[in-house]
């Protein structure tokens, strides 16, 4: 049998801001759309982030999810994984608020306090819709997205009776040992979800190698214990993807991650970074997984045990 792979797909995340892409998801509606669409294309999960509907700003109150949650819930048998990074100049207190009030199949969870850099946007985009949009990527210059080993364990014990399992978010090599460590105190069971995350400035690149490492790296950690998955910023994705596929992995695309759908081509929508996605794992020979297989992969606990 063929082995299946798990795509994800983050619809519109708190990176990109509006006036880079006609395309980005901003209301409710729109983000609805993205993931439904997605996971027509063949998502097994989609990551969620809510965003306010006039501004585009990222937002992470749990009144902004709701409208689009339940739609996306009604609509497609996707695997719906809520942020807790929400965005890197929000609290954690302010970042975990939608996972504990709808108790997800699964949430991301990052790994580690780091610098986040989002500055060198601005020598592409030069003309900004939103007063916030300017500030926000000139002043990643001076700002640490704060996980800390307290942030981290206070997300995992605040979550622990709601029987969520996390998309464990590692940009470096180093987040990977945290994530041993907490294996080690008990508050992270297997099997555990491990995306790697390539191309972000402040953590590792996404030369060929550095993949490489952090799969040979998570494989000594973990062994059988975990599935493994990529995720490349911008211009890299689908050549990660490709790398991680071939390599037993699977993929996470969306505009999330990258605006493109190659070069110079704006992506129109998600489906489209997740068909592209599709065609490169079978044209290795292998299968995509349903909503329900990346279930049993993960021992998730099922949709109709959250809170929307």
């Amino acid at each position: 049998m063929a082995r299946k792979v798990m795509i994800t797909c983050a619809v519109t995340g708190a990176i990109h801001t509006p006036s880079m892409s006609p395309f980005l998801p901003v209301t409710a509606a729109e983000i609805a759309e993205a993931a439904i669409g997605a996971a027509e294309a063949g998502a097994a999960l989609v990551h969620v982030h809510a965003r306010n509907p006039v501004t585009g700003q990222p937002d992470q109150s749990p009144e902004a999810f709701e409208p689009f949650l339940k739609v996306i819930k009604q609509r497609t048998n996707a695997v719906i994984n809520i942020t807790t990074g929400g965005a890197p100049n929000m609290s954690v207190e302010e970042r975990v608020r939608p996972c504990m009030h709808f108790k997800p199949e699964v949430a991301s969870l990052n790994m580690g306090s780091m610098n986040f850099g989002l500055y060198p946007m601005l020598a592409r985009f030069k003309e900004f819709k939103h007063a916030w949009e300017e500030p926000y990527l000139a002043n990643s210059d001076d700002r640490i997205f704060k996980n800390t080993f307290k942030d981290i364990a206070g997300i995992l014990t605040a979550c622990a009776e709601n029987g969520t399992r996390f998309e464990i978010e590692c940009y470096d090599i180093g987040h990977l040992y945290t994530l041993a460590h907490f294996v080690d105190r008990g508050l992270v069971k297997a099997p555990f979800f491990v995306q790697s995350v390539f191309g972000i400035l402040g953590g590792i690149g996404a030369h060929p190698e550095d993949v490489m490492h952090m799969k040979r790296t998570a494989d000594r950690l973990f062994g059988k214990d975990y599935h493994w998955s990529v995720l490349g910023a911008g211009r890299h994705q689908l050549s990660i993807a490709a790398q991680a596929a071939a390599m037993g992995g699977n993929v996470r695309v969306g505009l999330e991650d990258s605006l493109w759908l190659g070069a110079g081509t704006l992506a129109r929508t998600n489906a489209e970074q997740v068909t592209k996605a599709r065609q490169i794992i079978e044209g290795l020979g292998l299968e995509i997984a349903t909503p329900d297989e990346a279930r049993e992969m993960l021992a998730l606990k099922g949709a109709d045990r959250v809170n929307f």
